[in-house]
């Protein structure tokens, strides 16, 4: 019975590794859409990575939700050319069953080819087969 045990326990983690791993990849293919699509201001792209109760908090300070995100991409004269091209390095995601943690440090490349970084933590769930950020945090980073 010990062994049946053991082997039950091995067989359960390795099956909770696999999930993981494989919502790791499918977080990561997400934010990289993500950020090809932000850099775009595709606002689809917007809507399906946000959840509708997110609370984001700015490198500014300014805190808000999906809506007030959405009403500035209704509103942004910016064209795909004026705009920054967003980049991710040090991407981290640790997954905890149905929701995720994620960091990563936010390149954003404007057209000149300056960079500006940003560090960027995340907190995702998953909703209806779906990952959705419901918490963000964006900091301008040191140079």
């Amino acid at each position: 019975m010990k062994g049946f045990l053991s082997g039950l326990l091995l067989v359960l983690a390795l099956g909770h590794t696999a999930n993981c791993e494989g919502a790791e990849a499918t977080l990561n293919d997400l934010l990289l859409a993500f950020l090809a699509g932000a850099s775009s201001n595709d606002a689809s792209v917007h809507d399906r990575f946000w959840a509708e109760d997110l609370v984001y908090t700015s490198s500014s300070g300014a805190r808000f939700g999906k809506a007030e995100i959405m009403d500035g991409l209704d509103a942004s004269a910016e064209t795909v050319a004026d705009g920054p091209d967003y980049g991710a390095q040090d991407i981290s995601i640790r997954v905890f069953g149905n929701t995720a943690a994620l960091t990563f440090t936010l390149v954003a490349t404007n057209q000149h080819g300056e960079e500006t970084r940003y560090y960027n933590s995340g907190f995702l769930r998953k909703r209806e087969g779906q990952w959705q950020a419901i918490v963000w945090q964006a900091t301008l980073a040191a140079d």
